[in-house]
């Protein structure tokens, strides 16, 4: 059943269960509905889901003004705060696709971490050298525009020309947010994690080439690469047996921690 949180802001799906909360966070444009498999995966196993509309998509409200993907983290943690409880069974792991494998990893770099590990898959990591700059015929109209000379109408025209098929789709805010986004840059955040990071990719995701996942994991403290042969951006949600084994192994840690604080 579909739920709200913090004051309406945020829509999901939460199913109770003992052990350690897993947040599941979907790509850009997509919705809580890509991780329904994942979930039923570990809610066989008994433990609680919590699946996310991340605001902007789904049920969830689009945000008031262009949210970076801290904003989005931020949010995300005062859910978390709100659905947690303390004591109960240890830790939050978050898993995140994409879009919301940014999040996870904004919330990963928190510091206190809200969460005790996350696991990302598909998620654009570093900001190619000099940026993604856009076709010269658009930063010329672009530059006309902001004199007067290339109305609005005609530069809209040519957005959606060159711009890629997620900005053409984005709308108002939604698509400020997708250009501030997508020109984030993770490596002051992956070198400040302190929690373990398991990374789980397809060989043949052209959205976020694995190269940037086996960077990433030179750098974090604590990471694991597991690699995918074959599949793309989306199979390890599509077919998302082995994030749910990554999940188990963070259980495993989280109540192995949690035994020896215990003495």
């Amino acid at each position: 059943m579909l739920k709200s949180f913090d004051e309406g802001r945020i829509y999901g799906h939460l199913q109770s269960g003992p052990g350690p909360l897993c947040v599941l966070l979907h790509g850009w444009a997509r919705d809580s509905s890509d991780m329904a498999p994942l979930a039923a995966l570990l809610e066989q196993k008994g433990l609680p889901t919590l699946r996310l509309d991340l605001p902007g998509f789904g049920a969830s409200p689009a945000p008031e003004s262009p949210w970076s993907s801290a904003d989005y983290a931020a949010a995300v943690s005062r859910v978390i705060a709100e659905v947690a409880h303390p004591g109960d069974g240890s830790g939050v792991v978050v898993v995140g696709h994409s879009f919301g494998g940014r999040v996870a990893l904004q919330l990963a770099a928190m510091s206190p971490s809200p969460v005790a590990e996350v696991i990302v898959t598909g998620v654009p990591l570093f900001r190619p050298e000099g940026g993604a700059k856009p076709p010269i015929a658009y930063r010329f109209a672009r530059w006309a525009s902001r004199r007067g000379i290339v109305g609005e109408a005609r530069m809209e025209e040519l957005r959606r020309r060159y711009g890629s098929a997620d900005y053409q789709r984005a709308t108002g805010v939604m698509r400020d947010i997708f250009v501030k986004v997508v020109n984030e840059d993770y490596t002051a955040q992956l070198e400040a994690i302190s929690i373990p990071v398991q990374l789980v990719w397809g060989s043949a995701d052209s959205a976020a080439p694995v190269e940037q996942a086996r960077r990433a994991a030179s750098m974090v403290r604590s990471a694991t690469l597991t690699v995918l042969e074959g599949q793309d951006h989306f199979g390890p949600i599509a077919r998302p047996d082995t994030l749910a084994a990554a999940v188990g192994e963070a259980v495993i840690r989280l109540n192995a921690a949690e035994r020896e604080e215990k003495g």
